[in-house]
């Protein structure tokens, strides 16, 4: 399952995004969170086998700037809100009009993007974000982010910084070009938060620091459901109960 055949696409600007397909049945677009990729959040978790065998097609790119996509360092090639014109690109390569919709972090933070511009799944999955974070009033992991990228080769060995630069060095990924990434993120203002009446699950790590942040964003959306699984922000990911719970919300009449 780790090496499923890579695809592409081109974004709305041309750029060469990559993706990948697992299983047969109902469409769910799933965007994966920073300095990760679809094969990363999606496959090796075991999160995709478990979706596949309830019926679902899953369809998972990588961000621009992860992965197999490109990742340009030209900063014009990361306007606002560039990866949300990309996840709509997909969908229009792929001619979907009626298909779920998932993301994690990053990706969760996308999602909300792509409701609040129109986008109409059928349903919709916000995982490891909260209200804080996709109405840009938490700003502490990019920050951290900045720091590391802007300091790469300094940190004591076993920090947590340091380890966040062996993850760097072991995905391959360009921090000049994962720096663009931050920079192109649009904030989501509470209000237009109302307008989504999209059903949405909002489900996090039990130890999450998003997690009381994750329950506001679930009451500030109009059919909004808040759930908790194991894990913190980086472990939740792979807990089976959020492939369970993910699985029941979407097939849940």
């Amino acid at each position: 399952m780790t090496d499923l055949p890579v695809r592409h696409f081109p974004g709305r600007d041309g750029t060469r995004l990559a993706y990948r397909e697992s299983g047969a049945g109902r469409p769910l677009v799933l965007l994966h969170g920073f300095f990760s990729s679809g094969t990363q959040n999606w496959v090796r978790s075991g999160f995709s086998a478990v979706l596949a065998e309830r019926g679902h097609q899953l369809i998972m790119p990588d961000l621009r700037a992860h992965g197999d996509s490109a990742a340009p360092r030209d900063a014009a090639r990361y306007p606002p809100d560039v990866l949300t014109d990309d996840a709509f690109a997909l969908i229009e390569h792929l001619e979907l009009a009626d298909y779920d919709l998932g993301g994690y972090s990053l990706g969760a933070r996308t999602v909300v993007r792509m409701l609040v511009r129109g986008a109409a799944p059928r349903r919709a999955v916000i995982a490891g974000q909260g209200l804080r974070e996709v109405t840009g009033h938490g700003g502490t992991v990019a920050r951290y982010l900045r720091h590391v990228f802007g300091n790469l080769g300094t940190f004591e060995p076993g920090s947590a910084e340091w380890k966040a630069e062996q993850w760097l060095i072991s995905t391959g990924g360009d921090p000049r070009a994962l720096l663009h990434v931050l920079d192109s993120v649009v904030d989501t203002s509470a209000g237009t938060l109302t307008g989504i009446r999209v059903p949405t699950l909002v489900v996090v790590g039990a130890d999450d620091d998003r997690d009381g942040s994750a329950d506001a964003l679930a009451r500030a959306l109009p059919d909004g459901t808040h759930a908790v699984v194991p894990g913190n922000h980086a472990t939740a990911i792979t807990a089976p109960e959020l492939a369970e719970t993910v699985a029941s919300f979407l097939t849940d009449q």
